[in-house]
């Protein structure tokens, strides 16, 4: 069998594929049913342990059913593909075991693993997995080798000796080629939650004719803005007034803001949890006394101290899902002690990422100007992962090469799928 690995910021799927035919997407149970994704987090509770005492990891929905039914004593974690450029993290303390952020990505990827070896006859011992085109560190530098040799030694420690990556956009495309008659290039734009990855390429049945499959790659390109940044501007120009952004209080004769840092921590769910320690909530309780909006800061502390950071980036994860389809949505998020209702456009929100939908642009011109490629060269775009659902990232892409050229499809498993296509590719006989 012949695996493909999609270990994402937000969610991570694999696909397995025989000696031909289609690619078939491993299954994840959840409350809900089965699901072709499994949420990339994982939860340590103190109440999980072994025979022998020790804290075993939960992955994906229990994970998530663990934190929020859990006594404040559950640390969840994610988003671990976004540090994976970030040399001072290194590894973090885990109810009394330090992880290594290898560590914490090869329980995700065992997890992956086994699913794909379940039902498909045997371990799963070498994989193509994905990788986004650019790595970015929070500084702007390109961090590629640094970032890959970490993915490689967590693959090696979830016991998988082989392993071979394979830009994103790029198996999104051999996803796309599958129903192709005739050749075409193809400009591929792969949404994830942390990078926006683009590719064009030339797909069709002349592929198959190329002495190197990766002949057929003009050029690839990315950026480190995706869904989880539109999931900050919502919270930062939605709904963070109502947790005290612009409140005021006096110092010194002076009016200074709410320090900016406790917002930021705000703007990123799993990061809500590291405000929940003695130092900050003596530091936010002491301001609710001088505010000019006591009333914010009450809502603020009510937010962490009963651990409702996950239920609010779901609710914002609703209202992004909604203006997809709606010029409006109401923002309702009602968890006791906390309540916030609010109605968002469509036109806000676009507003509101504007400076993310400039750079995905700009990106893209970048491309097609590095390659010498007209756009009217381009055939087809085909656009998938979760951001592509956006009507104005849609936008970019109608206004440069025409509506009538655009493709979509397998938003959250063509990756996984091209892949594992990918894989047979590579390791074929």
């Amino acid at each position: 069998m012949y695996v493909g690995m999609d270990f994402g910021t937000t969610n991570s799927a694999v696909a397995v594929a025989g000696r031909q035919g289609a690619a078939k997407i491993a299954q994840f149970s959840t409350a809900a049913g089965p699901a072709s994704t499994l949420r990339s987090v994982l939860a340590f509770d103190r109440h999980h342990r072994d025979a022998a005492g020790r804290v075993l990891p939960l992955v994906g929905p229990e994970a998530i059913d663990a934190y929020l039914q859990g006594d404040g004593e559950c640390r969840l974690l994610q988003s671990f593909k976004s540090y994976l450029t970030s040399r001072a993290f290194t590894g973090t303390s885990i109810l009394g075991t330090t992880y290594a952020l290898e560590d914490l990505i090869a329980l995700i990827v065992t997890h992956l693993r086994h699913h794909a070896a379940s039902g498909n006859g045997g371990p799963v011992e070498r994989v193509v997995a994905g990788r986004p085109v650019r790595f970015v560190a929070e500084g702007g530098e390109e961090e590629d080798d640094f970032a890959i040799g970490r993915l490689r030694d967590a693959f090696a420690k979830a016991g998988i000796g082989e392993v071979v990556f394979e830009y994103e956009p790029i198996a999104a495309a051999y996803y796309y080629e599958r129903d192709l008659t005739d050749d075409e290039t193809v400009l591929v734009a792969d949404f994830g939650g942390g990078t926006s990855d683009f590719c064009l390429i030339r797909l069709g049945p002349g592929r198959a004719g190329l002495n190197r499959p990766e002949d057929a790659i003009i050029g690839t390109g990315g950026v480190g803005i995706a869904g989880d940044a539109f999931d900050r501007r919502i919270v930062r120009h939605g709904v963070g007034g109502h947790f005290g952004r612009d409140a005021t209080f006096e110092s010194n004769g002076k009016i200074l803001p709410v320090p900016a840092w406790i917002y930021g921590k705000l703007e990123r769910w799993h990061h809500i949890g590291f405000l929940n320690v003695p130092s900050t909530l003596r530091l936010l309780r002491d301001l609710e006394r001088k505010v000019d909006r006591p009333e914010q800061l009450q809502q603020l502390l009510g937010l962490i101290e009963y651990n409702l950071g996950y239920h609010l980036y779901r609710a914002v994860e609703r209202a992004k899902r909604d203006l997809s389809q709606a010029e409006a949505t109401d923002f309702i998020f009602h968890h006791d002690p906390v309540t916030v209702g609010r109605r968002i456009t469509r036109a806000e929100f676009e507003g509101w990422i504007a400076p993310e939908l400039g750079a995905i642009e700009a990106c893209v011109e970048s491309l097609l100007a590095g390659t010498g490629t007209p756009a009217a060269a381009v055939d087809r775009v085909f656009l998938t992962g979760g951001s592509s659902l956006v009507p104005a990232v849609r936008a970019i892409f109608a206004s440069r090469f025409g509506a009538a050229k655009l493709s979509a499809g397998g938003e959250f498993i063509s990756v996984a799928s091209g892949l594992a296509h990918r894989a047979r590719e590579v390791f074929a006989p």
